[in-house]
């Protein structure tokens, strides 16, 4: 959801001259030092006068002001020093105001912002104004200057024209914007307005509807709350009302801009460029008002139960409403207004004159002197839960009233006779930021103290002393020598409304220097800041705040360090293994930093893959009873987690499975064959599902359907057969996208007889593919690049990383002048460096141990607006704190690169599970399509070996290791084994990680009568392939498929029926592009790759033996042409770069590294190939010319018209020539392997279990959809 909305501003270009085509009259300044140095010569690069503008005095309360005429949108500014001279600004402070009052700081990072000057009196500085201003009248404040001089100046402003339409609102007159038709059903809204005001608290949108939908804007406390409500049911269990918080500090009579823009659900709330992304709650998109919209108030239609909330007192402008301009309306009289008793289109102005108080400010006023009574009054507003607020001394003794621990004190101290204290206090939490009202009243015998105007919380003392005033009053500091000095000794905060002996205090006479005395005080102006707005404590941290920082409690959170960003909770089971953690419950944390918050779960680690369960609220065995009023049982699941946290755990799953079980009498479950699903269940993102465990998407049936061993064979769900017995219908659920299950709608209880019981396990999932996703680095220059990282205010990066080189970037992201780097600086330094403006920034964390040694070493890496950590292996770490002041966003704009960056040394190794701000980079997927970078990475068992125990040995693998808990040895080839394939059956065995091979070799042995077939079939974890098949006519077909080409490379045998019922052999070899075959006697022949095809086998994973069970991205033609039914037969001596997967079906003991879906037979049908001579050129159907295949192995060729006599001689000394080296190969082969360690594979869960190719399809493939027809006769019985 995004939309663009420009509002009460001109678009294009905004960098007109605004000050120089002014009159001199339009620059004032607070003094001037003689006559050619006044205010109006202070214009850039002109030389009237004396060349620019100098103060009279040299000090910090010095200003020059500009007035635009009328309010500008302002963009930038610039400055120089006075006309060759001595004197120039270079540090300066912009203020600015509507009316030359209340003026109002620039503001940037959250800090009153000081811009850099000049540093001799011609050259010009520009700044660009991160947000541009609206503003009439813009004051610059030197702050420093130079030092071979005075205060020089010479300036320019720089923007556009601005206008709007201002109404005024007294408390009064509500703006009833009414809609052309009486209900409105909206399903967007973009809504915007700026306000200004002195009270906190008031309405300025307010639409509802009878259906009980409403959208509201209010001030409360100073701050924004919006409330929205879509709909709620009547029922309770919708509840829609939604409310978000905005801002604070905004009753400072100053302009604040406000959009909501809302599409459906989605909403952004904007306030004076604050952004909040928020989803309504319920279910309901369009939002149903009645009649009108009001502004300003609550509209007199409103329900009675909406009444009690105060109408907005002061000015707005440019309020729209979905594309109207109200305002205009309003001045147009488009729109009734007889609510307004004087209907004003200009603010009126307010009479207030605060007081900006730092640590070393004080005002000193004068009052009666003498007098027997102490009357001061005065609002303050501060963070600060203490601080002197007044200070003054009588004849005899002191009167000192303070904020201690957020409640007001006072201290009156007596020493007529002998000393008499006398403490009074009142309030609480005072120190919120809001305005609050003091009142101390002391006469002769008593003093009373008042807070906000309340009096019946009035304190009242009884003092038996005489007050006599000395005349002098002291606000916010006091730092003269007395005997008795304040308590107290400073104030931050704001003051204003300061009453003395009941008088309002002339504050511009203080200003004017006609009264009063003052020091480092800010007159007409209140700056304070709200630190916490916006919050930058993460993860519900609680945000407290003094005068110039803020902290973070993030007690309870589950998060840590400086703005509770970082979670102290592993992100899987998987980490917890890795730390040598056992099975049980644990908190985990998948996506880390990011939105997601902590949950529990139990992780079982006694298997070779890490099991992660989610359970749920349902009991097993759940009896059905009831119905709605469509006669259907609503069982409703809640799991201890939200659906957030539930698709965290199976987003970065490699498989997820919920077992379910209904067992029914006389209760249906998905009507099968034809009828409509009685029951069915609800999974993510609330869609229903009609398949059973032990199915899959898009198959109506349960799994004695799939396995066709249902109780009544017309059926595909033994309940679906209506049985008066007991029956049950269950089975594994494995399709992560619909999972988990949420809601079972079940349909059928509600007859005489029927009963259910429902059982829903626990959600299980295994593996953690974010945190093996790696990537090897294997050329200097090489790299990963992936989209600019976001991590303006909060970033964190966490990786793995393990090398033998001494140096190298692991990562790089640029900005124009702003970076960020991590780095191996040397064998034994890490570093982390960036620059957010304020200068290069580096911490450094040195290791007791080479980092080069070949083993994972873990680097995390924080940044954020109060510090930055650099932590290495989890015992290493620096910690550096951010200045008080300066840019806090850092601003990227160029590719994040991993791996190797512009003019630095690249990474030489492995980096994995690269999180960035809670998310992982998908570095084996960019790895396999970018140059000199490849996906995964082996070498895990040098850094997790120990997890192997009892003697396990541990086995690489493409995305982690897995531990072989068998025999160490491997048993010897045996060429006297062979082994008959019935109907639908297969054999799989998962290859050792062996890289990207560039050679390989297949040997086998087949005999059958049937085709089409699969043969021989070798995956990968890429699209490549090789494939031996049977065609429909019996002929051989060898499938190469290593990419590069749009179609597979293909060599066809097309002169012999290999589905004779004889033995033939078949070997096949490649090295690089040459491919050599050879079938059974006859003379290999060669074949070259096209030059457009890759040369490399990438990442071996499993070869399949009869049939192919495998899910993925699958050549298309090998499983429709090929693939069914499957081959029937004898295969023997397979055997894939020495992997014998045939021998290992038949070892007993040992857990066999192989998968067997149908019936494997052991027999004898694998007698050896007919030896018969070699058949003359002409009638050899084998034979091909030199045009077609080169023969580099068979220099001597067979004559063309058969006359060789010799041949059969010939053929017979290299038969037995063959024969001998083969025998020698055997024996040397056995003596070689007969101590060498088992092989295991890791096959798809559950295949291994199924009955059937079907049930072993859908459990192999859970999104497999392709409704199964029983015409192929696929099914086993």
């Amino acid at each position: 959801f995004l939309s663009i909305f420009f509002s009460n501003c001109i678009v294009g270009k905004c960098d007109e001259v605004l000050a120089t085509p002014l009159s001199h009259t339009a620059f004032t300044s607070s003094s001037v030092y003689s006559g050619g140095y006044g205010a109006g010569y202070a214009k850039l690069n002109r030389r009237g006068g004396a060349g620019g503008w100098s103060p009279g005095d040299t000090d910090r309360y010095q200003w020059l002001q500009v007035d635009l005429g009328t309010r500008k949108q302002v963009t930038f500014i610039a400055t120089q020093g006075r006309y060759s001279s001595s004197d120039w600004t270079t540090q300066y402070r912009l203020l600015y105001s509507d009316t030359g009052k209340n003026w109002r700081p620039y503001r940037q990072d959250g800090n009153i912002w000081a811009f850099s000057g000049n540093s001799n009196s011609e050259s010009v500085v520009r700044h660009d104004l991160q947000h541009a201003i609206i503003t009439r009248y813009v004051r610059i404040i030197p702050l420093e200057w130079s030092e071979e001089g005075r205060i020089g100046l010479r300036v320019e402003v720089y923007g556009c024209s601005y206008w709007a339409d201002v109404i005024n609102f007294e408390g009064q007159g509500v703006i009833s914007y009414r809609f052309k038709m009486k209900k409105m059903k909206i399903l967007k809204d973009v809504i915007s307005l700026k306000f200004k005001t002195t009270a906190s608290n008031g309405v300025l949108l307010h639409g509802e509807g009878q259906q009980g939908d409403y959208i509201s804007l209010e001030l409360k406390r100073s701050k924004l709350l919006l409330m929205i409500n879509l709909g709620s049911n009547q029922y309770g269990s919708i509840l829609g009302h939604t409310s978000v918080t905005s801002g604070s500090l905004l009753d400072d009579d100053h302009w604040h801009s406000v959009i909501i823009e809302r599409y459906r659900r989605n909403v952004n709330f904007t306030l004076d460029l604050h952004t909040q992304h928020f989803r309504t709650n319920g279910e309901f998109d369009h939002l149903d008002l009645d009649y009108e919209i009001s502004f300003g108030g609550m509209p007199f239609s409103a329900k009675p139960s909406s009444g009690g909330r105060e109408n907005f007192v002061g000015c707005m402008e440019g309020i729209t409403y979905n594309g109207d301009n109200i305002t205009n309306l309003v001045k147009r009289k488009k729109i009734d207004t007889s609510s307004f008793r004087n209907l004003t289109f200009s603010c009126s102005e307010t009479h207030s004159f605060p007081l900006f108080f730092n640590a070393t400010s004080f005002l000193r006023l004068p009052g009666l002197s003498d007098s027997d009574t102490l009357s001061v009054s005065l609002s303050f507003r501060t963070w600060n839960p203490s601080g002197l607020l007044l200070y003054t001394a009588l004849a005899d003794g002191v009167v000192e009233v303070g904020l201690t621990e957020g409640k007001v004190t006072v201290y009156i101290n007596v020493t007529q006779k002998k000393n008499m204290r006398i403490d009074i206090s009142s309030g609480s939490g005072l120190n919120d930021g809001q305005w609050h009202n003091v009142y101390l009243h002391a006469l002769e015998n008593c003093a009373m103290l008042t807070i906000d105007g309340d009096e019946a919380s009035t304190v009242r003392t009884v003092i038996p002393i005489q007050i006599r005033t000395g005349g002098q009053y002291y606000f916010g500091g006091y730092f003269l020598r007395t005997n008795t000095p304040p308590a107290q000794r400073s104030f931050q905060g704001c003051m204003q409304l300061i009453h003395v002996d009941d008088q309002l205090a002339d504050l511009v006479a203080v200003e004017q220097g006609n009264m009063g005395t003052f020091e480092n005080v800010s007159l007409d102006m209140c700056a304070i800041i709200d630190r916490c707005v916006p919050n930058h404590c993460e993860h519900r941290g609680r945000c407290s705040q003094t005068w110039d920082s803020f902290s973070c409690s993030c007690n309870g959170t589950g998060y840590t360090g400086a703005t509770c960003h970082t979670s102290v909770y592993e992100q899987s089971c998987e980490e917890y293994k890795h730390l040598g953690k056992t099975s049980g419950t644990y908190w985990i944390d998948p996506d880390g930093s990011g939105p997601v918050g902590p949950f529990k779960v139990n992780c079982n680690m006694t298997e070779d893959k890490v099991w992660t369960t989610v359970r749920n609220n349902l009991s097993p065995q759940t009896s059905v009873t009831g119905s709605d009023l469509e006669g259907k049982a609503v069982l409703q699941l809640n799991y201890n987690m939200s659906t957030e946290q539930v698709t965290a755990i199976m987003g970065s799953a490699e498989y997820c499975e919920q077992h379910v079980a209904y067992a029914c009498r006389m209760s249906r479950l998905l009507n099968t064959p034809e009828g409509s699903p009685l029951t069915w269940w609800v999974g993510r993102a609330n869609e229903r599902h009609f398949y059973w465990g032990g199915s899959g998407p898009g198959i109506q049936k349960c799994a004695c359907g799939i396995e066709r061993n249902c109780t009544n064979p017309k059926y595909y769900c033994n309940c679906d057969a209506d049985q008066t017995r007991w029956r049950e219908d269950a089975g594994l659920l494995v399709y992560k996208d619909h999972l988990p299950v949420s809601q079972v709608v079940v349909g059928d209880t509600n007859r005489a007889g029927s009963e259910a019981k429902l059982t829903v396990g626990p959600l299980r999932c295994q593996g953690d593919g974010n945190y093996w996703n790696a990537a090897s680095f294997n050329t200097p220059g090489s790299y990963l690049h992936f989209p600019t990282f976001q991590g303006e205010t909060s970033a964190d990066i966490s990786f793995y990383f393990k090398t033998s080189s001494s140096y190298g970037v692991f990562l790089e992201n640029l900005g124009n002048a702003d970076f960020i780097r991590l780095e191996l600086k040397a064998a034994t330094l890490v570093s982390f460096s960036f620059d957010v403006g304020n200068g290069l920034v580096e911490l450094s964390v040195r290791s007791s141990t080479p980092l080069n040694d070949d083993q994972w070493h873990r680097v995390v890496a924080e940044r954020n607006v109060k510090e930055a950590v650099l932590q290495l292996d989890g015992h290493y770490k620096e910690v550096r704190p951010a200045p008080p002041q300066g840019h806090t966003r850092l601003e990227l704009y160029s590719q994040l690169y991993v791996g190797a960056s512009g003019g630095q040394r690249g990474f030489l190794g492995c980096i994995r599970a690269l999180k960035m701000n809670g998310v992982t980079l998908d570095l084996e997927e960019r790895a396999k399509v970018t140059p000199g970078v490849k996906p995964g990475c082996s070498g895990h068992c040098t850094s997790y070996g120990q997890h192997c125990r009892n003697g396990g040995q541990c086995m690489e693998k493409y995305n982690g290791y897995s531990c072989d808990c068998t025999l160490t040895r491997i048993v010897t080839l045996n060429m006297s084994w062979y082994f008959f394939f019935q109907l639908y059956t297969s054999l799989s065995s998962l290859l050792p990680t062996e890289g990207n091979l560039t050679q390989e070799e297949l040997v086998f042995s087949f005999s059958t009568s049937n085709a089409p077939s699969i043969l021989v079939y070798i995956s990968s974890r890429t699209q490549d392939y090789l494939a031996v098949v049977l065609r429909n006519n019996g002929t051989l077909q060898i499938r190469y498929s290593l990419g590069g080409l749009r179609e597979p490379f293909t060599i066809d045998l097309d002169q012999r029926n290999m589905a004779n019922g004889q033995p033939h052999h078949i070997n096949i070899s490649r090295q690089e592009r040459n491919v050599r075959l050879q079938l059974d006697h006859y003379p290999p022949v060669s074949y070259t790759l096209p030059d457009d095809s890759d040369t490399q086998f990438n990442l071996v994973k499993t070869i399949f033996l009869g049939k192919v069970f495998e899910t993925g991205q699958i050549d298309p033609v090998l499983i429709e042409k090929y693939n069914t039914p499957g081959f029937v037969g004898c295969l023997s001596r397979v055997h894939f770069n020495n992997i014998a997967p045939l021998k290992a079906a038949l070892r007993s003991g040992i857990v066999a590294p192989v998968t067997t879906q149908g019936i494997l037979v052991e027999s004898n049908c694998g007698a050896s190939p007919l030896t018969i001579s070699p058949m003359a050129a002409a009638n050899d159907p084998w034979h091909m010319d030199s045009a077609g295949a080169v023969f580099p192995f068979n220099e001597e060729r067979v004559s063309r018209d058969g006359v060789d006599q010799n041949s059969a001689v010939i053929g017979g000394i290299i038969a037995v020539v063959i024969f001998t080296i083969l025998c020698t190969l055997v024996f040397l082969i056995r003596h070689m392997f007969r101590h060498k360690g088992s092989y295991h594979t890791n096959e798809a869960k559950g295949a291994e279990s199924a009955d059937c190719a079907d049930a072993a399809i859908i459990v192999n493939d859970p999104a497999f959809t392709e409704t199964i027809d029983e015409s192929k006769k696929e099914w086993f019985i």
